[in-house]
């Protein structure tokens, strides 16, 4: 695809973005860094203060000897204990960030910083970015690649977009 003249170029995952600006033409981009930042995700230790924990659920198929739901000792004929799936504190990091990062991208929609843009994420970055964008930024939206390119040099870049 062709990145239009003066075009932004979002490169980003969880962790990272890359805003790009074309000072090339269509034919021949010319992408020049305008902001780089990096988010910090710490250790999980250090985001979680406990472990999963487990939950029970009691079923009501017997009754105790008085008559009340329960059966058994104390009452815990039936009951079935599980596990709670622990939850996943980096990703919930990654996915604030996105929402960060379409929050940015809404501000400068708004300040009129771009006509056109181009994002390129990992998919599930991208999917979580969808969720946010705002109205102008969507207008605004040339192309989105699914591919996660913020390791990436910009002439990687700029020869992914080229074939994109």
């Amino acid at each position: 695809m062709q990145v239009p003249h003066n075009a932004v170029v979002l490169v980003a995952d969880g962790r990272k973005i890359l805003l790009l600006r074309n000072e090339g033409d269509g034919e021949y981009p010319n992408l020049k860094v305008q902001d780089a930042q990096e988010h910090p995700n710490p250790r999980t230790g250090d985001q979680a203060t406990d472990s999963a924990g487990r939950s029970a659920s009691a079923s009501s198929t017997g009754t105790s000897s008085a008559g009340g739901p329960g059966g058994g000792e104390g009452g815990h004929a039936g009951a079935a204990r599980s596990s709670i799936e622990p939850t996943d504190f980096h990703q919930l990091e990654e996915d604030r960030f996105a929402a960060e990062v379409a929050e940015m991208l809404r501000k400068q929609a708004l300040a009129r910083k771009f006509d056109k843009l181009v994002v390129v994420a990992p998919p599930r970055t991208l999917g979580e970015l969808r969720k946010h964008y705002h109205k102008e930024v969507e207008d605004r939206l040339l192309l989105e690649v699914a591919k996660d390119l913020t390791n990436h040099q910009v002439s990687d870049i700029e020869a992914a977009l080229q074939a994109a």
